[in-house]
């Protein structure tokens, strides 16, 4: 069976999130037309079998300056604020490509239910290759941005293609371990190894409040806990051993990493840590490698800081973006 991706309605935003971002137009159509973008949602069926929920933001005035296909992190999904970034990234050329992970947002399955990220991996090279093959994104430069543990599944990605099969990666704290300040003590995660045996969709892993240790401003963390399709409940024993296991599995590797990247975290990170960043490029053979660590920010470095400091992230990101795909026709819309 071939893959394929139906369209659906854009969905209008809640209430809150159109009122926290003062005289925002009333629909997600309307916000995109100010800044210029043409945004689209479907189901994509990879030829497993498997459904997965996209989104597509792309620039309505001139031709794609290049591809960003994105990942989103764990128990997040690809609207409510993901796409504020990808709306910023479209509003200046750059046609931006996302899914929501199995188990996420409004794709099918257990909520926060991931057992095996290896099949994620597979749908998603799928659906962005889909995307890649377009007639009109043919020939353009192809870019991963992944945040948390999308930044995993983007290191992860690279490591099982071929070495030039994407020009550059953008990762926001990525999870390439996961910090201890978080992870149960080792006597609990060998009890929860035992019992995920039995049970590994148990939302049972004892873990701090992952908002309230991500997102700095208050209103935005009110704001963030509203999102309807987020997941809030603890985590799933399935899932927390999977992710153990890709995170070990990424810090041996880290030294085969090749592909050009921009890592950005928060020094006070609590959710992933910023060591294992420096270490990513420190051991990394990437020639081409950046790294920004912003003093005193937080995990959710998009989103939850103060709006003058993700203004200067995502300006970081469009600088690397920029420098790597020049476009004689730069152009800027204003009210982002």
């Amino acid at each position: 069976m071939g893959s394929q991706t139906v369209p659906e309605p854009v969905q209008q935003p809640n209430t809150k999130y159109r009122n926290f971002w003062g005289n925002s137009p009333e629909t997600e159509e309307a916000y995109y037309a100010l800044h210029g973008v043409s945004g689209t949602s479907g189901h994509f069926t990879a030829p497993s079998g498997r459904s997965l929920f996209t989104r597509s933001w792309v620039p309505v005035v001139i031709p794609p300056r290049g591809i960003i296909c994105m990942i989103h992190g764990y128990g997040n999904d690809t609207g409510w604020t993901m796409q504020l970034t990808a709306v910023f990234l479209a509003s200046h050329g750059f046609a931006c490509f996302a899914a929501d992970l199995p188990g996420h947002g409004r794709s099918p399955g257990l909520r926060a239910f991931v057992p095996d990220l290896n099949l994620v991996l597979a749908d998603l090279k799928d659906f962005f290759h889909s995307m890649r093959s377009r007639p009109e994104n043919q020939g353009l430069k192809s870019f991963l941005f992944g945040e948390s543990m999308g930044g995993a599944l983007c290191l992860s990605m690279h490591l099982s293609m071929p070495a030039d099969a994407w020009a550059g990666a953008v990762l926001v704290a990525p999870m390439c371990k996961i910090s201890d300040k978080i992870k149960p003590p080792w006597a609990v995660q060998m009890a929860l190894r035992f019992v995920a045996r039995f049970a590994p969709t148990l939302a049972v892993v004892p873990t701090a409040d992952l908002v309230e240790k991500s997102v700095k401003v208050p209103e935005k963390r009110v704001l963030a806990m509203c999102n309807p399709v987020r997941y809030n409940g603890k985590p799933r024993l399935g899932t927390v051993l999977e992710l153990l296991r890709i995170t070990d599995e990424l810090g041996s590797r880290l030294h085969e990493v090749s592909i050009p990247f921009l890592v950005l975290h928060g020094s006070a990170d609590e959710v992933t840590d910023p060591a294992v960043s420096k270490a990513l490029y420190e051991e990394a053979r990437s020639e081409d490698k950046t790294i920004k660590i912003y003093d005193g920010m937080l995990h959710s470095l998009l989103f939850g800081e103060p709006d003058e400091n993700v203004a200067m992230i995502r300006q970081d990101v469009l600088t690397w973006l920029n420098e790597r795909c020049p476009d004689q026709h730069e152009i800027h819309i204003e009210g982002m």
